[in-house]
């Protein structure tokens, strides 16, 4: 399968996709050394990605019907450019699928529902140990923002920040 691609579509997810996502959301956290992390469930994705108002969303990469891969996005916003952009969740690619384009596939599909949308920025993180996904992102152009330091709250911090709520 590698090297060819032409073989494989792009398209938006169904309800009825959410068991595959879930199966290669768990493949990417084992490959992220993080299995024990990834609890969410097929309730949890079908009232995030199809309830009346989504704010996240998914789309799913094919190869003769298979699936090979999927991107899940969300809009953000830019106060200084006062516009929306992407940052992608995940990008996930199946093992015998890489090397074949869906990834770049993928990665130019978002980029192009920001052409279409105005959308001035396309944004994700990376793994730092995950060299093979950051020579893709290099040869795109992407810019690693190295002056960034992402910071994250979770469990019982974030209980007790929330406490802290002089409104409550």
């Amino acid at each position: 399968m590698k090297g060819d691609m032409t073989n494989f579509v792009i398209r938006p997810t169904t309800s009825q996709d959410i068991p595959t996502i879930l199966a290669m959301v768990a493949e990417l956290a084992e490959f992220e050394r993080a299995a024990h992390e990834a609890v969410a469930t097929v309730d949890d994705f079908e009232a995030a990605l199809f309830c009346e108002n989504p704010a996240v969303f998914a789309v799913l990469a094919e190869v003769d019907g298979q699936a090979a891969g999927f991107a899940l996005y969300f809009k953000n916003f830019s106060t200084w450019l006062g516009k929306h952009g992407i940052y992608l969740e995940d990008l996930y690619v199946r093992p015998e699928f890489r090397g074949s384009g869906i990834g770049q596939g993928l990665l130019s599909h978002l980029a192009q529902i920001c052409v279409d949308n105005g959308y001035p920025r396309f944004e994700w993180w990376v793994l730092d140990w995950n060299e093979s996904a950051r020579k893709v992102y290099d040869h795109l152009d992407a810019q690693a923002l190295t002056e960034w330091i992402p910071y994250r709250i979770t469990g019982d911090s974030l209980t007790e920040l929330a406490a802290k709520n002089p409104r409550t």
